[in-house]
């Protein structure tokens, strides 16, 4: 028997896995906050004997090396990636006994990147499991744009070979367990459901029912933008990353708060939009802890920029912290946490802008008044309709893109609110007094808006 411990990081959308039997356990594609595997090995009393590496990660820093270390695992990562670093390089048919009658078997499935390798897990020499990393997702495939523009079209073409390879040479039962796929923007579409198996993604998956050159380019009139953060993290995986530190970061008064934004350092709230636009700190920028922190705040933020974290509660400091460094942000300048109004110093007032709903839009636009309506949603999304006469950019491109936006009160909306927020702070950060649509985009039309395609 074995059995399989699945851990969640929402907001990267990405999972890991520890699998193994009674006494011994691989780890695949660890996050680099390692303690979390080291806790599921120790509640099943198990060593972790091998850490294994689909490939070299895009989207975040791994743990992969850290945690050898600390258990003394053998770290096996693709022969073909270029690392720094001592590893046990794996190539296609490779073999590890994990446990007894438990064989990790490596398989070549290239295309995320030209080295990327999946591992199937065997019991007593039948596949049980397959960990496809950024292969085989779940009705979808990992993106194949990012290591070489140059490369796209001759990885995709190998994303729909290694998709057979992996039907064909497992049975239908075979539960698939990939990576990326939960929201991850390595994922070249949005994964549908929460589990699958070899026999679901036949009849489900365009890599196993279309033809290549369809599949192919199908594939790539649908690739979306690339987070910029993603440029810092292979390099930094191919290194060897440094271990994780999350030491609480010391704590910030009002002058000091001041004092960093006057030097143009980031400082982000990491409260809920609503109590954001109710009283802020004025300067500073709205990223929720619930949303997805790592994702736009790395993507956004010039990269090394200091950032100094506030929260209403230690706690929440702390998971954001944890959050970032998996992408790579360490050791937050400082931080606070409490009531904003301790976040001000005496004389000052906190700032605040009004949240509204697309009815709220529609009910000023039939009044005559004039406002600038700015969409923050990506490309694709503004593709299947926006909103008449509004401006677009990209939540993404926003902050080096202010002086696009034109004069006026600007009412900025995105899909359902969360962008939406982050673009009305870094707006009223800029002096801009502006509204933020709190609204799902299906509620634009009912409202009586005109929803246009470009």
């Amino acid at each position: 028997m074995f059995f399989v411990d699945t851990l969640e990081f929402e907001g990267l959308g990405n999972r890991s896995y520890l699998v193994g039997g009674p006494r011994a356990a691989v780890a695949v594609d660890p996050p680099r906050d390692v303690d979390q595997v080291i806790a599921a090995a120790a509640k099943r009393g198990v060593c972790i004997a091998y850490v294994a590496e689909t490939h070299v990660h895009n989207d975040y820093i791994t743990g992969g090396l850290e945690l050898a270390r600390i258990t003394g695992a053998s770290y096996l990562v693709p022969a073909a990636a270029h690392v720094s670093f001592a590893r046990t390089p794996v190539a296609d048919g490779d073999t590890v006994t994990v446990d007894e009658g438990l064989v990790l078997r490596a398989l070549a499935t290239p295309g995320h990147t030209p080295h990327h390798t999946s591992y199937v897990l065997e019991e007593d020499g039948r596949g049980a499991a397959a960990f496809t990393g950024g292969s085989l997702l779940i009705g979808t495939v990992g993106r194949p744009d990012l290591v070489e523009p140059r490369l796209t079209e001759e990885l995709a073409r190998a994303q729909h070979a290694s998709a057979h390879r992996l039907a064909d040479e497992l049975d239908d039962e075979v539960p698939v367990l990939p990576t990326h796929g939960f929201g991850s923007f390595c994922s070249s579409s949005q994964a549908e459901g929460d589990a699958t198996t070899i026999g679901r993604e036949r009849t489900a998956n365009d890599a196993l029912t279309l033809d290549v050159d369809t599949f192919v380019a199908e594939m790539l009139a649908g690739l979306d933008d690339v987070p910029a953060y993603y440029a810092h993290m292979g390099p930094a995986n191919a290194a060897g990353p440094a271990p994780v530190d999350l030491t609480p970061p010391g704590r910030a008064d009002a002058g000091e708060i001041a004092a960093r934004l006057a030097a143009g350092e980031w400082v982000v709230d990491l409260r809920s939009r609503t109590a954001f636009a109710e009283g802020h700190v004025a300067g500073s920028f709205n990223f929720e802890n619930d949303g997805k922190l790592a994702t736009y705040l790395a993507w956004l933020i010039p990269w090394g920029k200091p950032v100094t974290l506030l929260a209403d509660t230690p706690e929440r400091i702390a998971d954001a912290q944890r959050e970032l460094a998996r992408v790579g942000i360490d050791r937050p300048a400082a931080a606070a946490t409490g009531d904003p109004a301790a976040w001000i110093r005496e004389g000052e007032r906190l700032a605040s802008f009004p949240r509204a709903r697309f009815a709220d839009l529609a009910e000023v636009r039939g009044r005559g008044e004039e406002v600038v309506v700015l969409d923050v949603r990506r490309d694709s999304e503004r593709a299947a309709g926006h909103v008449e006469g509004a401006v677009h950019v990209p939540v993404h491109e926003l902050y080096g893109r202010l002086d696009e936006v034109p004069s006026g009160t600007v009412w900025v909306h995105c899909a359902g609110g969360m962008r939406a927020a982050i673009a009305a702070s870094l707006l009223d950060a800029a002096g801009r007094a502006v509204v933020a649509v709190d609204d799902g985009f299906d509620a634009a039309r009912e409202a009586g808006l005109t929803v246009t395609r470009p």
